[in-house]
């Protein structure tokens, strides 16, 4: 298999998404829960990075460039309807840290995606979602002190200078906490036990 059609192939499946992105947050769709276009085309590109996967591995910098690697990474992160996908991920993605192939900041965001996807408090405080007063805050997390400690040893900010950088960005988005933060919040759980992520 010719890996530069490969990385040209997940290059345009990042920016397929990226796409869809900006058009949800010009329409103000991007709050209120996970737009069924967008969960539609994370499936399919999960998909399609799957069968990628299953040939060459996971797309490492020495397989695919640094750009299509950095591509396959955030179309992992986006494939939160596929539980199996995601942990099949992981676990390649830790072999790859272990031999210094990939970033251990890949790995932690990926770690926590599937921890506040299982309903587990998050080792890194990488994901955020909108908090009961309407700003954009990180999903539960054991220990702030612990979580700065983790962050610094893979050579992130602390918690709280990404969390004012997380909130400069929505703002200047244009992004709006959801109209219904209950009803959202319990769709979502909804969606989360039809997934698999929680029983």
């Amino acid at each position: 298999m010719n890996t530069d059609n490969i990385a040209d192939k997940i290059i345009d499946l990042k920016n397929q998404d990226e796409q869809l992105r900006d058009e949800l947050i010009r329409k103000g769709k991007l709050s209120d829960g996970y737009d069924p276009s967008m969960e539609a085309l994370h499936n399919r590109n999960a998909e399609i990075l799957n069968d990628i996967i299953d040939v060459i591995g996971y797309p490492t910098i020495d397989k695919v460039g640094k750009a299509a690697s950095e591509a396959a990474w955030l179309i992992i992160q986006h494939a939160i309807g596929q539980p199996g996908f995601l942990k099949k991920c992981r676990h390649l993605l830790e072999n790859a840290v272990s031999e210094n192939k990939a970033d251990p900041v890949s790995l932690a965001y990926l770690t926590d995606r599937i921890a506040v996807l299982e309903g587990a408090p998050q080792l890194f405080g990488t994901q955020f979602d909108w908090d009961e007063n309407g700003a954009l805050s990180p999903n539960h997390f054991d220990d702030v002190t612990r979580v700065n400690e983790r962050r610094k040893r893979i050579g992130l900010n602390t918690l709280e200078e990404q969390t004012a950088l997380i909130r400069q960005r929505v703002a200047s988005e244009n992004q709006t906490p959801p109209a219904d933060a209950d009803k959202r919040k319990h769709d979502m759980n909804q969606w989360r036990k039809k997934t698999g992520w929680i029983k």
